[in-house]
């Protein structure tokens, strides 16, 4: 019943995901300093589109990963060429994902390095990258959307969303700003709960134990910033069942033709929650962000679409049965 929905296909980037905005940014950066060494950590895309982008510039790439992380994304990151080592519990747990991070930062620290994480309390260069988003979605629809659903873990992607119309309407002025809407699984509710409760900081969580790849960040990072630029941007907050985020990726392919992983559907979700809640009008220009490709988390596919098998037939006669009942 909306007339004006829009998807934003992230997926089609160079590496599957908007995390290539990161990388271009960041390893541009790399470059113009002359550094030959990227260490980082990744949930995935980031690790993969740095690979990838370090490749290109022939700068080697070290990546700790998260406990969990889907293999595809691995073996990108692997094919890449970068060296890649999993965490037990990271990701997962705030007392080891804090460590892990205290650790890379001081060897970064030592090398006088950066650290490339994808999201602005740790690397605001790359993170202008992902600002861009906001530039092509503000000239793509005459006016602006009226609404920008986006998935958030640590919240990177919608500060970036966030910032950039602000900073794109400050340049071109004459028109409207969007709402700004932060969307999270239950099992990684560090923000949008919060964002939705009135409150002003986000909240750290024990562990996180949603199944959606990507948006396991029980860690506050850009959390507070997001709920400061959202509720500027008169956005609300969205919490979603995994198992929601599940069926609208399956509609998503069958009914729109979008492939996408677990966490590009996790804004379609939000969208759904503010339908049923009233609270966008079905005339509004509204956009949910599909942040990655289907092919980054195929365990996701197996595991949760019950996809009949395969008929292996051997005979014309039997392509003449099958065609016959069509």
């Amino acid at each position: 019943g909306l007339g004006q929905l829009y998807f934003k296909l992230e997926n089609l980037n160079p590496t599957g995901s908007y995390k290539d905005r990161f990388a271009a940014a960041f390893v541009s950066s790399l470059v113009s300093r002359g550094q030959q060494l990227c260490i980082c950590t990744s949930s995935g895309n980031t690790g993969a589109a740095l690979a990838a982008y370090c490749a290109a510039a022939n700068i080697r790439c070290f990546v700790a990963t998260v406990d969990g992380a889907p293999l595809p994304k691995i073996r990108q990151m692997q094919l890449y060429g970068a060296q890649i080592v999993l965490v037990k519990d990271f990701g997962k747990d705030p007392a080891v994902t804090t460590a892990v991070f205290t650790a890379l930062d001081s060897f970064v620290k030592s090398r006088s390095l950066p650290l490339p994480v994808s999201a602005y309390c740790y690397c605001p260069e790359g993170m202008a990258g992902v600002q861009t988003i906001a530039y092509e979605l503000m000239d793509a629809l005459p006016g602006g959307p009226d609404h920008i659903f986006s998935p958030a873990g640590g919240g990177g992607l919608t500060l970036a969303v966030a910032k950039g119309v602000m900073i794109f309407r400050e340049a071109n002025p004459g028109g409207g700003l969007p709402k700004v809407h932060c969307v999270q699984p239950f099992g990684n509710d560090t923000i949008a709960g919060p964002l939705r409760l009135g409150r002003d900081h986000a909240q750290r969580i024990a562990a996180s134990n949603s199944a959606v790849s990507g948006l396991q960040v029980p860690s506050i990072l850009d959390g507070s910033e997001v709920i400061r630029h959202c509720r500027t941007l008169k956005g609300k907050g969205y919490v979603v069942d995994d198992g929601a985020v599940f069926n609208w990726q399956k509609k998503l392919a069958q009914q729109e033709g979008i492939f996408c992983e677990p966490a590009g559907a996790v804004a379609l979700a939000g969208l759904a929650d503010a339908v049923t809640q009233g609270e966008v009008h079905p005339n509004e220009k509204i956009v949910c962000l599909v942040t990655g490709s289907g092919f980054k988390d195929m365990n996701a596919v197996e595991t949760h679409f019950g996809l009949p098998g395969i008929q292996t037939i051997s005979t014309v006669n039997a392509l003449n049965d099958q065609l016959s009942v069509l």
